[in-house]
């Protein structure tokens, strides 16, 4: 028996329990600080996350600034004003809570194009550095008003997700200061929540892909997503043309920049740092080969919170880097924003159980709101990839009678394919929302579904055969700029990519099929639509 006693073997290692015990505590102790990260600033981090993001939010305030009346205004394709009275009346008082917006106090379009102006204002300032909290949710606030009555033409995941980073960008900010380096911390449970953010967005992407269609499974969909999406780029063009091993190549980097690099924030500093540039290097490839409005853009938001300031410091003069360091080490947390941040993770974890419990699910949905003001959201994208491309083509004709003798016009969209002959687009992070509505309708009309199915592209017919300047506005081209045409017809025609360009075309295509009738404004069908859904008649 050795002489020492208790605590004494503790102390010289003799007392084996006890020095298990005290390994074991010290692995957790040190494996929760490398998790946590406690030495590393995120000054710079929060920096570089709120200018991004106000790049985002101008994009899509600005954005909307000339689209806010031909699709929402009061003589839009779907007015705010109505829906806001149909929800009035269906809903009660219960549709303030249902269907949270500011728009209730006014919908007028003076009232809609103030706080359009707002936002874009707002989100200039932020990006020319103010880092405020009020500022934040300011913008938070006049985004989610237009979400929440934007319709059809504002139902895509990347509005969801910019609310939820918006919010969560509240809590990066001091309240009491604008300058783009506050004097106070970075909330450092912000920093995680924005990872889980990006890796609930990545999860779940991955998993909608390799549960819904088998070509990601047999690494074949980028034979077809990159002619078949809604609003391909020139670059676009040589990424189909390129060799199958290439496509291969790319569903494999997909899943694994999905379904693997987001786990590497429970690394150390390292392997979080790689993890960042994977995940915003493949944003980048995804910018590159397709205009996907700003959701990549917005998706390098929080991605960025997987760097740290000794990453970003690498920017800056090498003779400057350690005094910047120094100086953000001596930086206290505003105790005020910091428990408002623990207030609101715990709400994020409460709201986390639904999307959690969707990404689990073998029945897992694509892009879903689980809380009125959108706060905790699932995400995925392309969970099915279309195997032709397919578009409906509105065509006008002045001709008396729409017969084989007619001369038809075609009309054309800023962003989708038309004339075989016409560059593909490169607009990206711009929006064109009509252009993206009719990308679904081209494929809804592949499986059958039938015009009187989307109201509000009745509702463009009926403007264009009256002659508003509404719709005009969202056009390409519109071969009727000084008189309506008495007909208008649509027709369904299929698009593939060509092999070669030599010829000059990027497009070959072949209609086939009717998706619309030719139709007059004098058609009792027509009018009675349009007066059921009690559109008003042209000024």
């Amino acid at each position: 028996m050795s002489d020492l006693d208790p605590a004494e073997r503790v102390e010289h290692g003799t007392d084996d329990a006890g020095a298990s015990d005290a390994a074991s505590s010290a692995f957790r102790t040190a494996w929760w600080q490398r998790l946590v990260d406690d030495a590393s600033t995120y000054e710079l981090t929060r920096f570089a996350v709120l200018r991004l993001l106000a790049l985002v939010y101008l994009v899509a305030f600005g954005s909307l600034v000339f689209q806010l009346d031909p699709l929402l205004g009061s003589r839009g394709l779907l007015p705010i004003d109505q829906l806001l009275a149909f929800d009035r009346s269906h809903l009660g008082s219960d549709a303030y809570w249902r269907v949270p917006t500011i728009f209730w106090l006014g919908a007028s379009d003076g009232t809609l194009h103030a706080a359009c102006l707002a936002g874009v204002v707002l989100s200039a300032a932020a990006l020319l550095g103010a880092t405020n909290a009020v500022l934040q949710l300011a913008l938070w606030a006049l985004y989610l008003s237009f979400v929440h009555v934007g319709q059809i033409f504002y139902g895509y995941g990347w509005e969801t997700q910019l609310l939820e980073t918006g919010f969560l960008a509240v809590f990066l900010c001091p309240v009491r200061s604008v300058r783009p380096l506050p004097g106070t911390a970075t909330p450092k449970i912000v920093v995680w929540l924005l990872r889980w953010l990006v890796f609930r967005v990545m999860l779940g992407a991955a998993l909608i892909k390799l549960r819904n269609d088998p070509c990601w499974r047999d690494l074949t969909c980028l034979d077809y997503h990159l002619e078949t999406q809604p609003n391909p780029n020139p670059l676009s063009w040589w990424m189909h043309n390129a060799p199958h091993a290439a496509h291969a190549a790319g569903v494999f980097l997909n899943h694994f920049v999905e379904l693997v690099v987001p786990w590497f924030v429970l690394g150390g500093r390292r392997w979080r740092h790689a993890a960042g540039a994977l995940l915003v290097g493949f944003q980048a490839l995804l910018i590159a080969s397709g205009n996907l409005s700003f959701l990549n853009w917005l998706t390098i938001v929080p991605a960025l919170a997987y760097f740290d300031d000794t990453a970003f410091a690498r920017l800056v003069p090498a003779s400057r880097r350690a005094a910047i360091l120094e100086r953000f080490a001596a930086l206290r947390p505003s105790r005020r924003q910091t428990r408002a941040a623990q207030g609101f993770a715990v709400i994020v974890g409460l709201l986390s159980v639904g999307p959690v419990i969707n990404i689990a699910s073998c029945d897992q949905a694509m892009n879903r709101s689980f809380d009125p003001l959108d706060l905790v959201n699932t995400y995925g994208a392309f969970g099915n990839v279309d195997r032709e491309r397919h578009e409906v083509i509105l065509e006008g004709t002045r001709d008396a009678a729409p017969d084989g003798s007619a001369r038809w016009q075609e009309y054309a969209l800023p962003c989708m394919p038309g004339d075989p002959r016409r560059r593909p687009c490169l607009v990206s992070p711009y929006h064109y929302r009509l252009d993206w509505q009719m990308w679904f309708v081209g494929n809804d009309a592949a499986r059958g579904e039938a015009i009187e199915d989307e109201p509000w592209l009745v509702h463009l017919v009926w403007q264009l055969l009256r002659g508003e300047d509404g719709p005009k506005r969202l056009l390409a081209r519109d071969p009727f700029a000084d008189a309506p045409p008495r007909w208008i017809r649509a027709g369904l025609w299929r698009y593939r990519f060509t092999r070669s360009r030599a010829d000059g075309t990027w497009w070959r295509r072949e209609r086939v099929g009717e998706y619309l009738r030719p139709i007059s404004a004098d058609d009792a069908g027509l009018r009675q639509y349009v007066e059921a859904y009690g559109w008003p008649d042209a000024p």
